[in-house]
């Protein structure tokens, strides 16, 4: 039971992977459609009052497949930026995974006609424009990749960069640290002194008093008796 995640792992990678790709070419076909639209129903007086169908179709064709020329390669960059995607793989999947969706409305609105007749001029364009979107895809691809790669070098430099400022900041404060263990050793040092210091001359001064009276006493003794013989003798009568 523990080998089947690990053999089934590859295929849902797999299908998951097919899945973006598609979901990506068919949101760049609706995103395409929508400023299509937008921008024939603007610019429409304009290419009609062109001289000649030689300037008119390729304009109307770069209109008609903004999706594959501009959304695509777009979209296509933004998710390289995200997800490490193939490049002609992505790029060649969404273009088809599209176009198929604009054949098969195509094919609903004129039938099978509407895809075996008609080549002319402007269908060669399609063909050329449909390429020069997978070359655009792919090349907006490798651009993602690359500013991905720039920008997560750039971060590793500025997290390199912050881990050495913390790490001098950390050793700074290690220094501090032990300065002020220093201080504060040296002070308890000096505070213990302090008190033995008086305590030897409070000592000193109790043991010298008991010879500065003993001494205080002979020499009033010796006094006396200096006095004493000093004093005449006076005979009685």
């Amino acid at each position: 039971m523990s080998t089947k995640p690990g053999v089934l792992e590859p295929l849902r990678v797999r299908v998951r992977r097919f899945q973006f790709i598609v979901g990506l070419g068919f949101l760049s076909l609706v995103v395409g459609a929508m400023l299509s639209v937008s921008l024939v129903l603007r610019l429409h007086s304009r290419v009609n009052a062109l001289p000649s169908d030689l300037l008119r179709i390729p304009v109307v064709v770069v209109l008609e497949d903004l999706w594959v020329l501009a959304v695509l390669p777009v979209f296509c960059y933004g998710a390289a930026r995200i997800v490490a995607l193939r490049t002609w793989t992505t790029a060649v999947g969404a273009a088809l995974s599209g176009g198929m969706f604009v054949t098969a409305l195509n094919f609903v609105r004129d039938g099978a006609e509407g895809l075996t007749s008609g080549w002319s001029f402007a269908s060669v364009l399609r063909i050329l424009a449909f390429v020069g979107g997978i070359l655009l895809s792919a090349r907006a691809i490798q651009a993602g990749r690359a500013a991905a790669e720039r920008g997560s070098a750039e971060a590793e430099a500025k997290a390199a960069s912050r881990k050495s400022e913390y790490d001098e900041f950390l050793k700074a404060a290690e220094a501090g640290g032990a300065r002020l263990e220093q201080r504060e050793g040296s002070t308890a040092a000096e505070a213990s002194a302090t008190p033995a210091a008086s305590d030897s001359a409070a000592t000193q001064a109790t043991a010298s008093a008991p010879e500065a009276a003993s001494s205080g006493e002979a020499n009033g003794a010796g006094a006396g008796t200096a006095s004493s013989g000093d004093v005449p003798k006076t005979p009685a009568a």
